[in-house]
Parts: C-alpha cells; sequence; structure tokens
C-alpha cells in the first residue's frame, strides 16, 4: 500500500501542479479534490463555498479536530524543467500548495482507513486564498470550525531537509499589514524646482525615516519590520510630479507594537511632509495577524514529529505571514513546518520541492489526528 499510495499522491500533486488556479478562482482544483475525496468514500460537508472543501471522516460521537492545507497558486511564470510544469502560463505552485494539499489527501486516505478506531471525527480542510489572505475567514464563517476543539497545519520549508520538523510554542509566523503613503507637492519644471514642491524629495526622505522606526521607536529587543516595496510618481524627465505614491508592509509578532505602527508612521511621513511644505496620506491594510501556536498543542505536535521519525527543530519567530493565524483565533492549536528540500525558495520561480516529503507528512497528520482525537476523549 506504501508504494501505491506514494504513487497516487505523487501523481495527484502533479496533476494539481500542471494546473494551478489563482485565489479564489480554484473552480478545476476543487472539483478535483472533491472527485478523490468521494471516490474514496469520504463525506464533503455541505458547506457554503465558492471554492474549497471541506471533508469529514467520522462517524461516531467524540470530539472534533481540524486539518487543513490551502490550494492556491501564485501570478509566478514558472521557469522550471519539470515534465509535470504549470500548463497555465503565469500561474504557478510556487509556494508548495500542491504539496500541502497532497500530503492532506493522503491523510484522509490514511484515516478513511482507520475510521472505525478514531476516538471522534477529523474534519479536513481544503482552504482557497491562502496568498490573497481570506481564504480562512472564508471556512471560519461558512462554519468550517463549528465543533472543532483544535486545529493543525503545516507548510512545507525549502531551507530544510525532507525528514527534518520544525515549529514551536507561542508566536511563528508574524502579523502581515500593507500601507500606502501619499506624498502631495507642487509640481514644477524640473529647471525650477524652486516654484514647486519636489514630492521625490519628500518620498525619499519619509523612505529613510521609516527605516529608524524599528530601532528608534520600539524596543531592540521586539521584532519590528518596515519596507517600502513599491515607489511610483511621475511620468517624464523634466517634470517634478505632483504627487508620489509609496507602498509597503510592516510585521511584527507583537499585538501591541502591531497596534502602535500606524499612529507613529502617520505622525513620521506628516511632519516630514510638512517640514517641506508638502502633504502626506497614511492608508492602512491590515492582513493575518500573528499566528501563535498554542504551547501545549505545539509541544504535543513536536512529540508526535519525534514518534513519525522527524528530526524536531525549536524554530525561531519568522516574519513571514500566514492566513492560518485566523483559525488560531478561534480555537487552539499548531502550525508547524515540514522539510522539502528545495534550492530556490518559496515564490521563486523555479521552486522545485522534493516530493520525497509528501507520504512521511502524511503519515505524521494521520498520526497527529489519531493520537489528539485520544487525548481530548480522555480529557
Amino acid at each position: 500500500m506504501t508504494a501505491t499510495l506514494a504513487d497516487k499522491l505523487t501523481a495527484w500533486r502533479r496533476e494539481l501542479h500542471q494546473y494551478p488556479e489563482l485565489s479564489n478562482n480554484e473552480y478545476q482544483t476543487t472539483e478535483k479534490i472533491t472527485v478523490w475525496l468521494r471516490e474514496a468514500g469520504i463525506d464533503i460537508l455541505p458547506l457554503a463555498l465558492k471554492t474549497g472543501v471541506v471533508a469529514q471522516i467520522g462517524r461516531k460521537p467524540g470530539p472534533t479536530i481540524a486539518l487543513r492545507a490551502d490550494i492556491d497558486a501564485l501570478p509566478i511564470d514558472e521557469q522550471t524543467s519539470q515534465p509535470f510544469i504549470s500548463r497555465h502560463r503565469g500561474v504557478m505552485h510556487a509556494c508548495g500548495h500542491d504539496i500541502h494539499t497532497s500530503i492532506m489527501l493522503g491523510a484522509a486516505l490514511l484515516l478513511k482507513a482507520n475510521e472505525a478506531q478514531l476516538a471522534g471525527n477529523v474534519r479536513i480542510l481544503f482552504q482557497p486564498a491562502e496568498e490573497t489572505f481570506n481564504g480562512a475567514s472564508q471556512l471560519i464563517d461558512a462554519g468550517a470550525l463549528q465543533d472543532v476543539s483544535a486545529i493543525f497545519g503545516a507548510h512545507n520549508a525549502p531551507d530544510l531537509p525532507v525528514g527534518e520538523f520544525g515549529t514551536r510554542s507561542g508566536p511563528l509566523h508574524a502579523n502581515v499589514d500593507r500601507f500606502e503613503i501619499f506624498v502631495r507637492g507642487k509640481g514644477a519644471h524640473a529647471a525650477r524646482p524652486e516654484q514647486g514642491v519636489d514630492s521625490i524629495v519628500v518620498a525619499a526622505h519619509i523612505i529613510t525615516a521609516l527605516q529608524t522606526l524599528p530601532s528608534r521607536s520600539f524596543s531592540a529587543l521586539d521584532s519590528v519590520l518596515v519596507s517600502v516595496t513599491r515607489i511610483g510618481g511621475g511620468n517624464t524627465w523634466n517634470v517634478l510630479p505632483e504627487q508620489v505614491e509609496l507602498e509597503g508592509t510592516v510585521r511584527t509578532h507583537s499585538v501591541d507594537i502591531r497596534a502602535a505602527v500606524p499612529e507613529k508612521i502617520a505622525a513620521l511621513i506628516g511632519n516630514i511632509a510638512a517640514g517641506f511644505g508638502a502633504q502626506a496620506e497614511l492608508r492602512w491594510h491590515s492582513g493575518p495577524p500573528t499566528l501563535i501556536n498554542n504551547g501545549e498543542w505545539a509541544d504535543f505536535s513536536k512529540a508526535v514529529a519525534r514518534q513519525a521519525g522527524y528530526r524536531v527543530h525549536d524554530q525561531p519567530p519568522q516574519m513571514g505571514g500566514e492566513d492560518f493565524a485566523f483559525y488560531l483565533h478561534h480555537v487552539p492549536g499548531a502550525f508547524v513546518n515540514i522539510g522539502s528540500a528545495s534550492e530556490f525558495g518559496l515564490h521563486h520561480p523555479r521552486f522545485n520541492p522534493d516530493e520525497a516529503a509528501i507520504l512521511p507528512a502524511a503519515r505524521y497528520f494521520t498520526l497527529l489526528a489519531d493520537k489528539a482525537l485520544q487525548k481530548l476523549a480522555h480529557q
């Protein structure tokens, strides 16, 4: 069965990889997952979802735990030489969500084979729109967490070898907030800058000053990241533009710091702009909160990983975001990282995770679900 299951999961992964779909447009992906689950006799919950699938295994009273996989791809043009390269030009599973989906499909098959012995129910969430950070909220609103006592999820980690596993208690992934800054000056001929207010110069001072926030507005022991990632302004070489737009992101692991940052940015850019006779407006877009693992379940997930044969690491906090954080604000649980050994990292057009990670991870989540249900049943 092991060889057969490994081949099946690999084939499914390659099928998903060849036909990736962007966030909230995972129609074919949803259909494929639904067909594969139903062919295995696995129940699909009738939730009101445009895309995504929620399956459930277990047919007797008892606690319910949830496992989650994400199913969407990225707007990236793949540059690998794999025979199963994406057939949707400009769309690629460059984050490994096809790997995650295959892992949880494998866990679903293994759990179904042992359904009669489960001490409760396992709900498996095949979630859309992780990359746009609104998929978890869609599933929560649809009732996917109803009666769920604990939830677990994973991401492949290209920087870890296959067979290695990492997580931690407390904050693991940072919140993800986006900001836009609009700097408005006064346009003028580039040969007569004194007749205007140079919005580009003002924007340059703002960009430099923003980098002082982590080191001068917060403790050096706090994790705060401010990155300006886009600049837009002007449309010709000899005119000072009226307006410059900046865009970027703020990451931290602290709820209090996250709440304080927008006010500090607004004050900083306002004062700098005023000093030049310009104006600056901040528009703030909140994303997923900090992903905070429940300590008990994080330790439990590591203990089960050791039993499953993984080499386990206690990972430091990471600045990447993950909308699994929304689930953990409703029910306790843990998010883990599983080695996938890719030379190129996440969101890279040559990202190529090792498929050898799939079957061991499927077995791990099968064991984790079984033991979590036993733990809850005895409480």
